[in-house]
């Protein structure tokens, strides 16, 4: 597998060094970038032609859009780019590419979380999704119980169609989180079961991102979340080092 990164930030360089601990890897290419400690799985690009991704952590990656399109790679995005979709989507399913977007705590972590545990669980009652980003904590809101070292955390409700609820927390620091809370009704009473990660917010983001690519093969041509096929993703992930950790609780009928 020959992957290829554009980084703008410690994200994408994050993700760089994790795909380079995966064997199946055969090179990392930097677009246009000379890679820095010279590294023999590691060569600049400037030309997509035999690679089979290319991701991005850029909040406008429109050029590397269009060069996954020229090339006719697959094309793995950080951010949830909803007009880079509209624009491009349709081509990215004629020509029988994938277009992944949306692989970070918020959009790709936390709903591939929620996901996974769906499929475990009958008779759910309720999905919640949370996770963390930078800025100024709340003081008050939905009480998420991340793992620490980020640890409990109002949060703030977000719109999301990837779950029932969704809520983001404001924090300050090098951490970051992610949860997936799912209730349902069980023999015993209702059950409710929580899955989470937290880490250093970098590698975390970075892992998020390595996993898209990792995994872009195993999604349908055309727009995708990494949800869409969420066991790939979460194995790819898992993998690469992403530690989840999970508890459940029963209250009584």
């Amino acid at each position: 597998m020959r992957i290829a990164i554009h980084h703008v930030s410690g994200v994408g360089v994050r993700a760089g060094r994790i795909l380079l601990a995966e064997r199946d890897v055969a090179m990392v290419g930097i677009v246009d970038r000379d890679p820095h400690p010279p590294e023999p799985r590691i060569e600049r690009v400037t030309d997509l032609a035999g690679y089979n991704a290319v991701g991005s952590d850029d909040s406008a990656p429109q050029r590397q859009v269009e060069a996954a399109l020229a090339a006719g790679v697959d094309c793995v995005l950080w951010i949830d780019a909803p007009g880079l979709v509209a624009q491009y989507g349709e081509e990215f399913e004629r020509r029988g590419l994938t277009l992944l977007r949306g692989c970070n705590l918020g959009s790709g972590v936390a709903p591939v979380l929620a996901s996974h545990e769906m499929a475990r669980i009958h008779n759910a009652l309720d999905t919640t999704i949370a996770w963390t980003e930078p800025g100024t904590p709340l003081r008050r809101g939905e009480a998420i119980p991340f793992p620490d070292p980020v640890g409990a955390r109002w949060a703030k409700a977000r719109p999301t169609d990837a779950a029932d609820r969704a809520f983001v927390a404001r924090v300050t620091g090098p951490w970051a989180g992610a949860i997936a809370r799912i209730t349902a009704a069980g023999e015993d009473g209702v059950v409710t079961r929580i899955v989470g990660v937290a880490d250093a917010a970098p590698h975390l983001e970075g892992l998020a991102l390595a996993a898209g690519l990792l995994a872009a093969s195993a999604y349908p041509p055309g727009p995708q979340w990494p949800a869409a096929v969420a066991e790939a993703y979460l194995a790819r992930a898992l993998a690469a080092g992403l530690t989840v950790a999970s508890y459940a609780m029963t209250t009584n009928h």
